[in-house]
């Protein structure tokens, strides 16, 4: 079992930076993947950005060049780095990490709101 623990949301207005942290626990030797994912009201869950183990990453084509995903493998954390926000990237975001046999563990969700 993995257990991920989200931090750092909050209230920003338009233009600012924020970041937010997930710490991994448990069977974190099992993990592969670690991404955000995030739910806006209405809207279906996305992927925003994810980091494999060996240090490649994806981004969802809405925040490149905006968010920089990174892991501390020391930490068992991974981090989430958001400038440029806009009142679109308003969300829950969501921890995400998958093992190596495919199995997906989510965090409890942290809210981001970009106000104008």
């Amino acid at each position: 079992q993995v257990q991920l623990v989200e931090s750092g949301g909050g209230l920003v207005q338009a233009g600012g930076s924020l970041r937010l942290s997930c710490a991994a626990s448990g069977s974190i030797g099992t993990i592969n993947i670690m991404g955000w994912y995030r739910q806006a009201p209405g809207k279906q869950r996305e992927l925003v950005a994810a980091i494999r183990s060996g240090g490649s990453t994806n981004y969802a084509d809405s925040v490149k060049d905006r968010f920089t995903i990174s892991r501390d493998n020391a930490k068992n954390t991974v981090y989430l780095q958001m400038h440029s926000l806009k009142p679109e990237d308003t969300a829950i975001y969501y921890c995400n990490a998958q093992n190596w046999g495919y199995k997906t563990y989510w965090g409890q969700g942290t809210q981001v709101t970009v106000s104008l």
